[in-house]
């Protein structure tokens, strides 16, 4: 990267954090890290956005392991320190997130040839992969659970599985593990070697399933609750899976009233800032409220497997319930990645990967 040649020079040593707090505080044009490196004052910016987003995303993995650590298995938490009834176990917790963001700080300082939009790619293929793997899983799981339901409405589940599996499978505790469980980790390995997300085939697969709730209610008079549920399983998981993916392709609706005549660098000071303030922070707001605590509506639905009460319908309404904790997750990665992206925007990066002078929605 070529300097400034007008450029004072700031020596800097020290640890990444102590070098964090100094990006963040100090005023020389140009500094250098441990004394050897030399970084262009523009490049604080990149630094204290890396530093941010992977920063956000140790934070999100720690305290995800903290909250099922807390609330399943019993430990203290970190909020029972300031309570004053902490015990080694909420001091663990509190020093896993100090180490895992410090780590991640750490990683940023040494890796500063990576740039902004390499970081954001990176995140965002990863994040993609999670959807595609979400995709897979409603998939499985919405067949599976048909089936089951409809071998049992039908009085034919005891002849295939026998009558003592026919009770169980109708236990949402069970049929949870032992059915939904095993598609999820098949949708893993289907997601990580397949290369396509799946949106069309999904919403096919919707219009499918209406279809035929359609023809058998008015051409044989048939219906059961489980192929309704099917429908709204479905939908559910294409509206909210796909909200990620279409961020990434910058797919949704703006109000371009002033918007679309700004120049790039202004577009990506705007969205930078939109990131932070309202798509981190709203999708932190969702995840706290969905599963900080065990009475919290999406937790206690997920513990406790539930289910609708229609009968023979499918089991799987704490997986409905679920879906806003997988909108929340991959948007917040995928808010990350477009933090990264929109920075680079702003430095004015070469190598933008959409021309938003001439994108309008």
């Amino acid at each position: 990267m070529q300097l400034n040649r007008s450029c004072t020079y700031k020596k800097i040593t020290g640890s990444p954090v102590s070098y964090f707090l100094e990006v963040l505080g100090g005023t020389g044009d140009v500094m250098s890290m441990s004394g050897a490196t030399e970084i262009a004052s523009r490049d604080k910016l990149k630094f204290v956005t890396r530093a941010f987003g992977w920063a956000v995303l140790a934070h999100f993995v720690v305290w995800m392991v903290s909250n099922v650590l807390t609330h399943s298995f019993g430990w203290p938490g970190v909020a029972a320190i300031f309570a004053g009834e902490g015990s080694a176990l909420s001091f663990v917790q509190l020093i896993a997130y100090i180490v895992c963001v410090a780590y991640a700080i750490h990683w940023v300082w040494r890796t500063e040839d990576v740039s902004l939009r390499q970081d954001a790619a990176r995140i965002a293929d990863f994040n993609i992969m999670l959807v595609r793997w979400a995709f897979f899983a409603v998939l499985f799981i919405g067949l599976a659970d048909m089936v089951i339901s409809f071998l049992r409405v039908e009085g034919l589940l005891e002849y295939v599985v026998g009558k003592e599996m026919t009770t169980a499978l109708g236990r949402s505790a069970f049929r949870g593990p032992w059915v939904h469980v095993p598609m999820m980790i098949l949708a893993i390995y289907f997601g990580i070697r397949s290369k396509s997300l799946g949106f069309h085939w999904l919403a096919l697969l919707i219009v499918v399933a209406e279809l035929a709730i359609v023809i058998t209610r008015f051409i044989f008079s048939y219906e059961q609750a489980f192929m309704g549920d099917l429908v709204r399983f479905w939908y559910a998981a294409l509206f909210l899976f796909a909200s990620a993916y279409t961020l990434h392709e910058e797919g949704h609706v703006r109000v371009d009233v002033f918007y679309a005549g700004m120049k790039g660098t202004t577009k990506g000071f705007i969205n930078a800032f939109c990131s932070i303030a309202f798509g981190i922070v709203l999708c932190w707001t969702i995840l706290i409220v969905c599963l900080d605590g065990q009475g919290s509506p999406v937790y206690g639905s997920i513990a406790n497997f539930e289910v609708s009460q229609s009968g023979y319908g499918m089991y799987v309404k704490y997986l409905l319930a679920s879906f806003l904790v997988v909108f929340a997750v991959t948007m917040l990665i995928q808010f990350v990645s477009y933090l990264m992206e929109s920075v680079a925007d702003f430095r004015d990066e070469p190598g933008t990967r959409l021309n938003r002078e001439a994108v309008a929605h």
